[in-house]
Parts: C-alpha cells; sequence; structure tokens
C-alpha cells in the first residue's frame, strides 16, 4: 500500500509537470504541493494505524495481472490515437490579462470565500473523528509497564477477562 501511495503521488506529480509546461504556473505548481504533501500525510496515516504494517512488507494485490497489461495498453493506445488522430480547435479570442485570477474564477467563481471558511471546519472534523474513533492508541494495551507479556485486548481490565 506505501508503493502505491508513493506511486499515486507520482502520476499527480507528473499531471502537475504536464500543467507546468502548458505555461499554467500557479496550478501546476499547487497541484504539486498539495499531492506529494497529501499523499505523504497518508502514508504517515496508514503506517501509523495499520498494526503489523503490512504496508512496509512486499506484497502483490494484482488479480489478473495479464488481463490489466492488456486492458491498459489497449486503453493507452485508444486514447492516444484519439489525441493524435482527432483534429484540435484553433484557439478563439484572446486570453486574460491576469491568468490567475481567470482560472480561479473559472474554478470557483463566487464559492472561494465558502470554500476558504469550510476548508479549517472540514480538517478539524476530520481530525475530531479519527481521534473519536480510536479510543485507544497503539501502546495503550500495556498501560504503565511496558513490560507486561501478553499485553491486554480491549476486553481485559487490569490483566483480568
Amino acid at each position: 500500500m506505501a508503493r502505491a501511495t508513493y506511486a499515486l503521488a507520482l502520476s499527480f506529480v507528473s499531471v502537475g509537470v504536464m500543467l507546468l509546461l502548458f505555461d499554467l504556473e500557479y496550478i501546476g505548481v499547487i497541484t504539486i504541493l498539495m499531492m506529494v504533501m497529501e499523499m505523504a500525510i497518508m502514508a504517515i496515516f496508514m503506517i501509523m494505524f495499520m498494526g503489523m504494517n503490512p504496508a512496509l512488507m512486499p506484497m502483490s494485490m494484482v488479480h489478473s495481472k495479464r488481463g490489466s497489461m492488456v486492458l491498459a495498453g489497449g486503453a493507452f493506445v485508444v486514447l492516444a490515437g484519439g489525441a493524435l488522430l482527432v483534429p484540435w480547435p484553433a484557439r478563439r479570442g484572446v486570453p486574460a490579462t491576469d491568468l490567475t485570477q481567470s482560472l480561479g474564477e473559472a474554478i470557483m467563481g463566487s464559492k472561494m470565500l465558502v470554500m476558504l471558511t469550510v476548508s479549517p471546519v472540514l480538517f478539524a472534523t476530520l481530525v475530531a473523528a479519527l481521534v473519536l474513533a480510536s479510543p485507544r492508541g497503539r501502546y495503550d494495551r500495556f498501560g504503565d509497564d511496558l513490560r507486561i507479556s501478553p499485553p491486554r485486548g480491549p476486553e481485559q481490565k487490569d490483566g483480568q477477562l
């Protein structure tokens, strides 16, 4: 899972580089920064909350490797053929003087103030949900004495069943 997370981060960085090649500097850099940090945080939480850390052990989660390779190759050929063979439209009009502002207006419109207000609230909700979902931490089973063997389970109180 950790490798899949970093592969996803690499694909987002590739999209950000593609945006940079289209001379969309602001959105390209923001995409790269946001997605790299998001994937790093996701990997940290994944490793932190998984008990035996299977995310760090090598495994294959692909069930039909040959079929998926053929399907992915066929999809690539179809999409690349469409991109190369379909005539692209010519530009109409002139670009705006401030591309960043016009892009922000096109994406968010009048909702930008709402999103700036809602984003911290959503983040606080996510953190609160994680705190409430995990009533005891990973090392709470040992209590004050970390040398207890075996550690207490969730149904045991002070060593009693």
